[in-house]
């Protein structure tokens, strides 16, 4: 998988989305044998991208389609990526999971394109592909030599409504995943406790569930409940499809109409809100498990970009974040890892861009001899600051000038670009979106910065979580005491 950004990362690997690989074998694509698709005769439309070296053409198709292409000729290699709008925010407790197994199911076959060709078939021209789950979507895509993306098409458009869902390869995929959750969560102490953080910061608000799934309702999962699944959302106008490369924008129209264009729509169930109550009052909940170090969790309940009543404040909340943990200059490295030595890491993050509020968080673990109380005081202190202190304009205009050479310096990434504008398109946003991201960082000012902290960053939108370590071996260790305030 092509290197991300450290803002991406955290989505993708600390518990909002879940990786697979799907890596089977199988025969070839004859692609002078593809059928062509039934046109449709509901106008198109298509619209172009400005602001950019990169330009971007946007397409709908009849069906309901969303067709995106940006093109990028600096290699002759294209990235695609095709976007379902649903992920673990659209499971209910009883079928927690659903959305990752069936991503694992989507590699087991058609009546075309038996169990593991798909893979085998993108491996033979030279390809990668894969597939992930997040908070909020359900993505596959295929990199491969810009001339071969017919292929990618034949074998999604296929997938998308003509999966084979059998028994046998339900049960041992479901295992599979059960085997995932007991070895990335339960066996890991430090993911545990972000889970159980999570859970205890939301209780209506579906990110309450991890992605991966409850144990108990993965065990119980049948097939019935995968098949419902895939018949609801899987279909065109549940889709985004995101084409990013060497490519010729109307001609990547056309094979789209070709191979989805056919394709029916759905009829897509209504979503009821799940807007979290408020708070009124600090949450804690203290994790007991085999450790070599003790964990701090401390999250407050923000808006995001699709929630917040003014744009702006989400904006200076990304600002904030990198006020806190932007680098090796930033306030929680400088003074807590390197200048008092309090932590041995820690760090903040944001999430700017999600279907529902969601958190700021700040997490470390304490240095040798240093208790986490310690290390709660000192990020609390961090955050007292803010609330205190407007940030100087020589720091700043540090970190503007950081955050924005990090986005110009993702969009080397085809894979990248392709990730950021199906993100977007998948929560209910627009990709044009990303395309003002360093104008509106630009204009936040000090005020606003401090502005935010105020109203968000306080006592009453506060979980705390603590991983307090259990011997190992025998072996008791130190800083593992209780947080105290």
């Amino acid at each position: 998988m092509p290197k991300l950004s450290h803002r991406l990362l955290p989505i993708l690997l600390s518990g909002s989305a879940v990786l697979s690989l799907g890596g089977c074998s199988g025969t070839g694509i004859n692609i002078q044998a593809m059928l062509p698709s039934q046109l449709t005769t509901t106008a198109e439309v298509a619209a172009n991208g400005n602001g950019s070296n990169h330009a971007t053409h946007e397409y709908m198709l009849a069906n309901g389609m969303k067709v995106i292409v940006r093109e990028d000729h600096r290699a002759p290699v294209v990235i695609s990526q095709i976007w379902y709008k649903v992920g673990a925010s659209y499971e209910h407790i009883g079928i927690t999971g659903v959305s990752h197994v069936l991503e694992h199911m989507m590699f087991k076959g058609t009546d075309k394109h038996p169990p593991g060709e798909f893979s085998r078939i993108i491996a033979e021209n030279g390809g990668r592909e894969n597939a992930f789950t997040g908070r909020d979507f359900t993505s596959y895509f295929q990199q491969l030599e810009a001339s071969r993306l017919p292929i990618a098409f034949e074998l999604e458009a296929d997938r998308m409504r003509n999966l084979h869902l059998q028994e046998a390869e339900f049960r041992k995929e479901r295992d599979v995943v059960i085997e995932e959750r007991r070895l990335r969560t339960e066996d890991k102490p430090s993911a545990l406790t972000y889970e159980k953080f999570m859970a205890t910061a939301f209780q209506v608000n579906p990110y309450h569930n991890p992605v991966i799934g409850w144990m108990d309702d993965l065990k119980s999962l049948t097939l019935s409940d995968l098949s419902r699944w895939y018949q609801t959302w899987y279909s065109p106008n549940n889709a985004t499809l995101v084409v990013v490369g060497d490519v010729d924008p109307e001609a990547v129209h056309s094979l789209a109409r070709k191979y989805f264009g056919r394709i029916p729509p759905s009829t897509l169930p209504d979503q009821k809100p799940r807007t979290e109550p408020p708070q009124q009052g600090e949450r804690r909940v203290t994790v007991l498990a085999p450790a070599e170090v003790p964990v701090l969790i401390m999250g407050y309940k923000t808006p995001v970009l699709r929630t917040v009543d003014q744009s702006w404040k989400a904006y200076a909340l990304e600002v904030l974040a990198n006020v806190l943990d932007g680098g090796d200059s930033a306030r929680i490295s400088r003074e807590l890892v390197r200048g008092q030595a309090i932590a041995a890491s820690a760090g903040a993050s944001y999430d700017l861009i999600a279907r529902h509020d969601s958190l700021l968080t700040l997490e470390g673990t304490p240095a040798q001899g240093q208790k986490i109380a310690t290390l709660e005081k000192a990020l609390r202190d961090q955050v007292s600051r803010l609330h205190r202190e407007r940030i100087s304009s020589k720091e700043l205009a540090r970190i503007k000038a950081q955050v924005t050479a990090n986005k110009v310096y993702e969009l080397d990434s085809v894979f990248y670009q392709a990730m950021q504008i199906g993100m977007l398109e998948t929560i209910g946003l627009q990709w044009q979106e990303a395309e003002h991201y360093a104008e509106r960082i630009n204009a936040v000012t000090a005020e606003q910065v401090q502005q935010v902290a105020r109203e968000f960053l306080i006592d009453d939108n506060l979980t705390v979580a603590t991983l307090q370590p259990l011997p190992i071996n025998g072996k008791q260790v130190k800083g593992g005491d209780h947080a105290a305030h």
